[in-house]
C-alpha cells in the first residue's frame, strides 16, 4: 500500500535527538504495564445496549488492516452486548509531532470512550523531550475535554529499532512514552514482545513475503515471517501476534481497573506540553490572491482530504504568499506533497529566508505531511511569510534516492503548494 511507505520517513530525524540511545535510560522490556487500567471502557463495555467507541491515533502501522480492525473485531466478540464502532485517526509516515495538533479534529470530536495512541515507531528518531511534549499534550487534552476517555499507549517495532529489545529494554521512543504513563496512571502494552523473542532466538525473518509454496516454506525452515519491509507487519502474522498481545494484557488491565471514575489533572510532566497545542484553518493566515480554496462540495481532490482539511487550498504560481502572526512556541502548516508540488521560501521573523522542497524521494503520489516554521521559540510575537519559489526541486535526482522515477513528465510539472491548515502553540495575532 502505497500509503504505508512514508512512515520509513521517521528514521530520517535520528540526528536531531539531543539524547544518544546510551544516554536516555531505558525502560525494562516489558509486554505490559497495567497501571490504573481502564475502568470507564470496561464499565462501558459490560453494560448492554451501550455504544462504545474507540479511537486509534498512530501511524502506517496503525493504518493497515491489522491489529486496529483485528482489536475491534476482538471487542466486539468479548462484550456482545455492547455496540463497539472505531475511530480510524491513523495517518502513515506521521508521529505523536502531529497526531497532538490533530487530536481534537480526528478523535476528541467524535467522543472516544477508549484511545489507543501508536507513535513509538515513527517517533523513533525524535528526542525525548519533544516526546514528552507530544504525548502529555495528547493526555491533557484528552481529559480536558473527555474526562471519563481512558487511554493505552501502545507500542510497536521495526527491525531497526530492535536492537534495544533484544537486550530487554524497550526502545527510546517508548522508554520516553512510559515516562508519561507512569505519571498519569496510563496502562502501556508493547505488542512486539514475542516479535523480539522470536528474533533473538533466531526464529524470525524481519523482511520477505509471506511463502505460498511447499517450496518457499521448507527454504525459511519454518521461520515465522513478520513483514515485507521490516516495518509494516504482514496483517496474517506480525499483526496476529500485536493482536495476541492486546488479548493477553487485558487480564492484568482488567485486575488494576478500579471503579469508573473521571481522570483528573494535576501537575504536568513537563511545563512545556503542548495541551494548548491546536489546529486551525489556513484561512486564519493572509493568502494572496493566487490561492484557491479546493472546496471539497465542489473539487474532486479537495473532496479527497476532506476528512482532515476541511479549508485546503491550493497555489501554483510563484511568489504567491502566506503571511502570519503569531504569539506562541511552535509553528507548522499542514500540508500535502505529492509530484506536482514544488518548494518555498520561508522567512520567520528577521532570521535569514530558507528554502524548504515540499517533494522529497516518496512523492510519486499525495500524502499529508507538515512543514515546519518554527520550534522551541521564545514565546513572544512571531512573523511568518511563506512565499511559493520560482524554481521546481530536482525531482528525478530526490525520487532516485528511493529508487523512483518520473513516470510522466507533466505529473510531475509544477511548483504547486497545499496548504490546509495551521498548528500552532500558542495564539494569533491580528
Amino acid at each position: 500500500m502505497k500509503s504505508l511507505l512514508p512512515a520509513l520517513l521517521c528514521f530520517v530525524s535520528l540526528t536531531a535527538a539531543s539524547f544518544a540511545a546510551d544516554e536516555f535510560p531505558l525502560v525494562e522490556a516489558k509486554e505490559c504495564r497495567p497501571r490504573n487500567g481502564l475502568p470507564n471502557f470496561l464499565a462501558k463495555a459490560n453494560t448492554p445496549g451501550a455504544e462504545v467507541k474507540i479511537g486509534y491515533l498512530g501511524g502506517s502501522i496503525t493504518a493497515q488492516s491489522g491489529w486496529r480492525p483485528k482489536t475491534l473485531a476482538y471487542f466486539q466478540k468479548t462484550y456482545p452486548q455492547a455496540k463497539f464502532s472505531e475511530i480510524n485517526a491513523a495517518i502513515g509516515g506521521t508521529g505523536s509531532d502531529l497526531g497532538v495538533f490533530r487530536l481534537k479534529q480526528d478523535v476528541l470530536d467524535h467522543k472516544p470512550d477508549l484511545m489507543f495512541v501508536e507513535f513509538a515507531v515513527n517517533d523513533g528518531g525524535a528526542a525525548p523531550e519533544q516526546i514528552f511534549r507530544c504525548m502529555e499534550g495528547i493526555v491533557r487534552q484528552t481529559w480536558k475535554a473527555l474526562p471519563y476517555c481512558d487511554i493505552c499507549f501502545v507500542y510497536t517495532l521495526t527491525e531497526a529499532l530492535a536492537p534495544a529489545m533484544l537486550d530487554g529494554k524497550f526502545q527510546r521512543s517508548a522508554s520516553a512514552m512510559e515516562k508519561i504513563a507512569d505519571h498519569y496512571g496510563i496502562p502501556t502494552i508493547h505488542m512486539a514482545m514475542e516479535v523480539a523473542k522470536l528474533a533473538k532466538e533466531g526464529k524470525l525473518v524481519w523482511r520477505a513475503k509471506l511463502p505460498k509454496t511447499d517450496e518457499e516454506k521448507k527454504a525459511l525452515e519454518g521461520k515465522f515471517v513478520f513483514a515485507p519491509d521490516s516495518v509494516h507487519p504482514h496483517p496474517e502474522t506480525g499483526h496476529e501476534l500485536y493482536l495476541a498481545a492486546i488479548v493477553r494484557s487485558m487480564e492484568p488491565i482488567k485486575a488494576a481497573s478500579k471503579e469508573p471514575a473521571a481522570h483528573t489533572l494535576g501537575a504536568p510532566f513537563i511545563a512545556t506540553n503542548y495541551e494548548q497545542a491546536k489546529l486551525l484553518p489556513i484561512s486564519k493566515a493572509a493568502l494572496s490572491p493566487g490561492f484557491t480554496l479546493l472546496d471539497p462540495k465542489t473539487d474532486e481532490f479537495g473532496k479527497r482530504w476532506a476528512n482532515r482539511m476541511t479549508t485546503l487550498h491550493k497555489g501554483s504560481k510563484p511568489g504567491e504568499t502566506i503571511t502570519f502572526k503569531f504569539k506562541g512556541t511552535r509553528f507548522s502548516i499542514y500540508d500535502i506533497i505529492g509530484p506536482d508540488c514544488g518548494q518555498v521560501i520561508v522567512t520567520l521573523d528577521d532570521k535569514p529566508a530558507r528554502i524548504v522542497p515540499r517533494f522529497d524521494a516518496y512523492c510519486t503520489y499525495h500524502r499529508l505531511s507538515a512543514l515546519m516554521i518554527g520550534s522551541d521559540l521564545e514565546d513572544t510575537v512571531h512573523t511568518v511569510k511563506i512565499e511559493i519559489h520560482p524554481d521546481q526541486p530536482d525531482k528525478a535526482k530526490i525520487l532516485a534516492k528511493n529508487g523512483n522515477k518520473i513516470d510522466k513528465a507533466k505529473r510531475f510539472d509544477g511548483t504547486a503548494f497545499y496548504p490546509g491548515a495551521i498548528l500552532l502553540v500558542g495564539e494569533i495575532v491580528k
